[in-house]
């Protein structure tokens, strides 16, 4: 049977893989995993979601799945991925439920789970909470019921805590934001007006229909021709539940999560901020950004791709940043997962001080150009395992040297091989994609 846990939460298309009888059902169980009945101790939950029209039913079947295992429910609206995790701390409560298929389109939807503190679950507590579904299970009666109420500061309180973590104001700044119609859309431009900054945002008018739809940190074009028309000094995209970030400079040129990476590691640095002068990456950080912080002294430590990865290589190893390339940027100082509305606003913030553009600080990083061909296989387990395959990868490195970097990477979720190559020029590396996803084709 297929693992009902993704890679971030059970997500599915909304009333048909994931109906509100499965929604109800695996929240009472993870409110049966993560939560302890002492009879001294009522268990609370925070429950937020994205504006997707489907997250109304399935936030109301969310609640009633944890009000039935005798969990009192404080639902705080519509309110990104990040706020929630914050608010689980914040409040004191048992566990928090984020309802988002983050930057999926709008007919899907998904239910990610927190612990106590706002931490995300590992692995083996996401087995528990399967496990249990299929568990029986004793229901609470009368007063054992949990209530259900909504938490009318929960907004503010996100905002309050989004600009004490921020280190100076950002008076003097542009910026275009693009909320993406989603869980940022109210959240987004009012924490960066009241930091400072002049705000313009687009695609800030959710519908329930229209998140992600050709806007937010997937489709960057309406924010380019946005920043370069309004004379912005940059740009800030969103995803749907808003725990990435993605830029543009004053250009309309973009701004990855490794050029953030790169311009936050730097001002930690500097203000001593940046634990052993250390960051965390994956496998798909560009190998512009490990020249870059090599010249300057700073240190990196690779994970498998996943910001799950990232998570758990800085809780092993204590550093204060990590992130992806994709726009998913941690600081365990300020949360406990990715947030897109806090690495926006510190990067911001280092612009605002430095009074320097967003294209000159990211400038200390060239990126490589990056090629990316999924291949379609039989088995990725023989792929893996083929000779022919390893030997057409060594190759190609001996030929791009210390110029480029190969990456085979079997999909977790298809029967796709991703081949990545990078080298010095576009054209080389499209050369050396095309010809070893020709070998990894050519696998039986």
């Amino acid at each position: 049977m297929a693992r009902l846990f993704g890679t971030d939460g059970v997500r599915g298309l909304a009333n048909s893989e994931l109906t509100p009888e499965l929604a109800l059902s695996v929240a009472a169980a993870a409110a049966r995993v993560l939560t302890a009945h002492d009879g001294a101790h009522r268990p609370v939950a925070v429950v937020g979601r994205d504006p997707r029209a489907s997250g109304e039913m399935l936030q109301a079947a969310v609640a009633a799945g944890l009000a039935s295992a005798g969990v009192d429910v404080m639902q705080v609206g519509v309110l990104p991925t990040p706020a929630v995790a914050f608010l689980v701390g914040d409040l004191g409560a048992d566990l928090g439920v984020m309802i988002s298929a983050s930057h999926n389109p709008m007919p899907d939807n998904g239910i990610k789970f927190f612990a106590a503190g706002g931490q995300k679950l590992p692995d083996t507590v996401e087995d528990e909470i399967e496990a249990a579904l299929a568990a029986p299970a004793d229901r609470p009666t009368g007063a054992g019921v949990g209530r259900i109420y909504d938490i009318a500061d929960a907004h503010d309180r996100y905002i309050a805590h989004l600009l004490a973590a921020t280190p100076n104001r950002l008076d003097g700044l542009k910026v275009v934001v693009d909320c993406a119609n989603g869980a940022a859309w109210a959240a987004a431009p009012q924490a960066y007006r009241e930091a400072g900054a002049e705000v313009i945002a687009i695609h800030a008018l959710p519908d329930g229909e229209n998140i992600n739809d050709g806007c937010g940190s997937t489709h960057l074009d309406d924010l380019r021709a946005a920043v370069v028309a309004e004379g912005a000094d940059l740009g800030i995209a969103h995803d749907g539940d808003a725990d990435r970030c993605l830029a543009v400079d004053a250009t309309g040129a973009d701004i990855d999560g490794d050029q953030i990476m790169v311009v936050l590691a730097l001002a930690m640095r500097e203000a001593g901020e940046l634990v052993d002068d250390s960051f965390v990456v994956t496998v798909m950080s560009n190998l512009g950004l490990h020249v870059a912080m090599r010249d300057a002294g700073v240190k990196l430590r690779t994970t498998a791709v996943g910001d799950r990865y990232v998570l758990e290589e800085l809780r092993a190893t204590g550093l204060a940043l990590g992130g992806e390339q994709s726009g998913h940027v941690l600081i365990p100082a300020h949360a406990t997962t990715g947030d897109g509305l806090l690495t926006a606003m510190r990067l911001m913030a280092r612009v605002a001080a430095t009074g320097r553009s967003l294209a000159d600080l990211a400038g200390v990083m060239t990126r490589m150009p990056q090629v990316l061909v999924n291949v379609r296989v039989t088995d990725k387990a023989t792929v893996a395992a083929s000779p022919l395959v390893s030997t057409a990868v060594a190759a190609v490195e001996a030929e791009l040297g210390d110029t480029g970097r190969v990456l085979l990477r079997p999909s977790g979720t298809e029967q796709l091989v991703r081949v990545m190559v990078e080298a010095a020029n576009e054209e080389a590396a499209r050369t050396a994609a095309d010809r070893l996803a020709a070998v990894v084709a050519d696998v039986r």
